[in-house]
């Protein structure tokens, strides 16, 4: 188990969503950082002992820049994971959290002095698609490099793939991954990820020495970097 390097403290947001829960757990098992955060919409009730050192701050996303700036002072290390889908939340309420909250918290997270911040992304990421989905995922990607963090790690991860499923997933969903599974298993950096790849890697890219102040891993790249030994 790695132990927790230098008193840095780290926060997540998304902490609740499939990946994001994943990593919340390989983060306490890591004992990578000395204060673990999860900033989210409601509280959580965790039964697992393993999660007596992870901390939880509530707060209202809709008024996150004007109510909440507290919540993100005194971190080193910020993972913003928070994403819905169209299907879900409407074009307007996918942009809403896509878009608006994940640009609020990073703003928030530059703003109290978070020097390396993590941002779950999408394959196909471009500001300039005709797609909503992808072009908003490419505003974001942009919008967090003007912000100028000491440190941006960009990942973009395919389709992802849980063990046991989505606890939510549609049927169109279960059937694109039925389909997908084969290529998956064939092909593993084609246009499919595992949550358990993407968790790793992020965890990873915190502790991995590197040159460039903005990354952007692609799916190979996250394969790569989930594997490296830390």
């Amino acid at each position: 188990m790695a132990v927790a390097q230098g008193g840095r403290k780290a926060f997540v947001v998304g902490g609740t969503g499939e990946t994001g829960k994943v990593l919340l757990q390989e983060l306490l098992k890591r004992n990578t950082f000395q204060r673990l955060v999860s900033i989210s919409r409601r509280k959580v009730e965790y039964q697992d002992e393993s999660y007596n050192k992870l901390e939880q701050t509530v707060v209202d996303f809709d008024k996150l820049e004007s109510d909440h700036s507290e919540a993100f002072q005194g971190f080193d290390v910020g993972f913003c994971l928070l994403g819905t889908t169209k299907g879900k939340a409407g074009a307007e309420g996918f942009y809403k959290v896509d878009h608006d909250y994940v640009m609020g918290t990073a703003k928030l997270a530059k703003e109290n002095g978070c020097k390396h911040f993590v941002l779950m992304s999408s394959k196909g990421a471009n500001e300039k698609s005709t797609v909503l989905y992808s072009k908003t995922k490419g505003e974001v990607e942009e919008e967090c490099k003007k912000l100028d963090f000491e440190k941006l790690s960009i990942f973009r991860p395919g389709v992802l793939l849980m063990k046991d499923g989505r606890q939510e997933q549609r049927f169109g969903e279960k059937m694109a991954i039925f389909v997908l599974k084969p290529i998956s298993w064939a092909c593993p950096t084609f246009i499919t990820t595992p949550v358990e790849t993407v968790a790793g890697a992020m965890v990873n890219c915190t502790v991995s020495p590197t040159d460039n102040k903005v990354e952007t891993l692609e799916i190979a790249d996250i394969f790569k970097m989930a594997e490296e030994k830390k």
